[in-house]
């Protein structure tokens, strides 16, 4: 294991080790980054709750596996997001909603669109619709949107965990925005 996470290696190895407690500690460290990757992408509790365990399961079946080339975290997270999208997969769930015409809109997905999802929360009912809107984004962008706005992961971060290219991050993360924006204006009649 690299040194670049001299952490993350101390503990893989205590987990490696069978030492007391470890394990429980990992996961402890780690099972709410697992539950919102989960969460975000499945939207169903019961299957999360699932699926986190099945995550866990993996984690402590293939730790052996872990280089330290990377954070744990991103490590355990990419864990996360390949067990959600396996389930997906099987139960035929779109993760991103088909485009027709995609021409042109990489410069436009490449300046930003202005829009500031903090400042456009301000207020209860606002958060509230913005919650109702984020629930109907496609798998792919809710889960982008969490680990980036929530989790406050960066972009590099975010393509280890999900294996996707930045600008291809960066491209969902403005879409998303774009649709919470035009959500929030239809709901609350005033432009964010």
């Amino acid at each position: 294991m690299d040194d670049a996470h001299p952490n993350d290696r101390a503990l893989a190895e205590a987990v490696l080790a069978n030492r007391p407690g470890a394990f429980e500690r990992l996961v402890r460290e780690y099972q709410g980054l697992c539950w919102h990757i989960i969460q975000r992408m499945v939207r169903n509790p019961e299957d999360a709750r699932e699926l986190c365990q099945d995550t866990f399961l993996r984690v402590h079946q293939c730790l052996h596996q872990y280089r330290g080339e990377s954070a744990l975290k991103s490590w355990i997270g990419r864990v996360a997001w390949t067990i959600a999208l396996r389930h997906l997969q099987h139960k035929r769930i779109p993760l991103v909603e088909p485009h027709g015409d995609d021409e042109g809109g990489t410069l436009l997905e490449s300046i930003s669109d202005g829009f500031d999802l903090e400042t456009a929360c301000a207020d209860e009912e606002t958060q509230r619709h913005l919650h109702e809107a984020i629930e109907t984004l496609p798998p792919l962008q809710r889960t982008v949107l969490t680990l980036y706005y929530l989790d406050e992961l960066p972009i590099p971060e975010i393509a280890r965990i999900t294996g996707l290219a930045g600008g291809t991050i960066k491209s969902h993360l403005f879409r998303s925005r774009l649709r919470l924006r035009e959500a929030l204006e239809n709901r609350t009649g005033v432009a964010a």
